[in-house]
């Protein structure tokens, strides 16, 4: 029996692969998990229409990643700190306030995405990284004025 993948099973095959399978093993196994349903014309063109509506918000979603990207790397953030006499800052700059930063600008980046190497202890220029979906990696300009 011609068996359409819903899942990867290991030994038989990966998802949306097209198996051929014992009837028993099918019936009393694949089908009553969900793993796998019969391989029709009806299911394989369900299949393939899932496939390019995926591809499609996969591209959108590449197109909307590069977008952010774009403007992440053209970002200025400035900061207004409190400072102490020998120039080191009250409270020191991290992930955190960078993400507040963002969202207050509209930027909806998740804490894990942003790369500082060290949190900011002085004032001046610093740049962090903001790893994106997709590999794109965009660069913020941080400026930390008292």
């Amino acid at each position: 029996m011609k068996v359409l993948l819903l899942q990867n099973i290991p030994g038989l095959g990966k998802i949306d692969d097209v198996k051929d399978v014992a009837e028993g093993y099918a019936r009393n196994f694949l089908f009553p998990r969900h793993l796998a349903v019969q391989s029709t014309a009806h299911a394989l063109a369900e299949i393939e229409a899932q496939k390019k509506k995926k591809s499609k918000d996969e591209l959108k979603d590449l197109q909307n990643q590069q977008a952010l990207a774009q403007k992440l790397d053209d970002l200025e953030v400035i900061f207004k700190e409190k400072v102490s006499e020998s120039g080191q800052l009250y409270a020191a700059i991290g992930v955190a306030k960078i993400l507040e930063a963002l969202k207050k600008m509209g930027y909806g980046v998740n804490k894990d995405q942003i790369i500082l190497g060290k949190p900011i202890k002085e004032a001046g220029e610093y740049q962090a990284k903001v790893k994106l979906r997709h590999g794109l990696e965009a660069t913020l300009n941080l400026v930390v004025n008292f």
